[in-house]
């Protein structure tokens, strides 16, 4: 577990599923000078950011190389961390292969896996989401392979010439960006909902806080215990904040 002491004025801010390099550059773009406005703003008074995964569309470190473009926020970035603010990147499914690159360069922590958290007099259950909760049998044995170290390496030794545009192409035909077809038809079908219900059993968290879905979401579960989705940064623009022992769904609108 890690511990975290929010000092008195200051927040914690979630975020997740930018999917940035998608559907194609000039498009990104866009959505990333906004996601960098955003950035600019919660400066003022965070303390903590937490990046809940698929930031990238498809992010791929090499021994000597990483994916070209992301300069304003990465930048961006690094300068919130070189300030004093602490950056949690949680790998998502589509940037999950990172070596140490964003460690170096921008300062963030990286964390491979869901991971509690005590904020205050607060317990929080925080990851990216993909392959939790039931079913979803065909990507959790996806997920199997494209986790695998022997596959990481195979794909590692090729040159990045080929193994970047490789990876864009497959991330791109593994989902819909759009989120057109992402709807919220009732809790009993959020894998994510029932996941929570589960270790819920096993501990009590006040909050659950998961990216993956695309859908911003508040979901009251027992005993004084909420599931949240952060939403994303293709169509809802969604974040969470956390201040003062409260956590608020929010919208950015530049």
């Amino acid at each position: 577990m890690i511990n975290i002491k929010l000092n008195k004025g200051k927040s914690i801010y979630f975020s997740s599923d930018n999917h940035l390099g998608a559907p194609n550059s000039s498009e990104s773009i866009i959505r990333e000078k906004l996601f960098v406005s955003w950035l600019d703003i919660i400066k003022k008074d965070a303390q903590v950011i937490f990046l809940l995964g698929d930031l990238f569309d498809f992010w791929f470190e090499y021994y000597n190389s990483v994916p070209k473009g992301f300069t304003r926020v990465l930048g961006k970035l690094a300068e919130l961390s070189d300030s004093g603010i602490k950056i949690y990147f949680f790998v998502g499914n589509h940037d999950y292969w990172t070596r140490d690159y964003f460690t170096k360069e921008i300062g963030m922590e990286v964390i491979k896996k869901p991971t509690e958290f005590k904020i205050n007099n607060k317990l929080f259950f925080i990851g990216h989401g993909d392959g939790l909760g039931p079913g979803d049998f065909k990507y959790k044995f996806l997920k199997r392979i494209f986790r695998n170290p022997l596959f990481i390496f195979l794909f590692r030794i090729n040159y990045p010439w080929f193994g970047i545009p490789l990876g864009k192409f497959l991330s791109r035909k593994n989902k819909i960006l759009s989120g057109n077809n992402i709807k919220f038809t009732s809790k009993e079908n959020e894998m994510l909902y029932h996941f929570s219900k589960k270790q819920l059993k096993r501990k009590h968290y006040d909050f659950f806080i998961f990216g993956h879905r695309h859908l911003p979401l508040k979901i009251e579960l027992d005993n004084n215990s909420y599931y949240y989705n952060t939403g994303d940064w293709i169509k809802h623009y969604s974040f969470l904040h956390f201040k003062d022992d409260s956590l608020e769904l929010k919208y950015f609108k530049n």
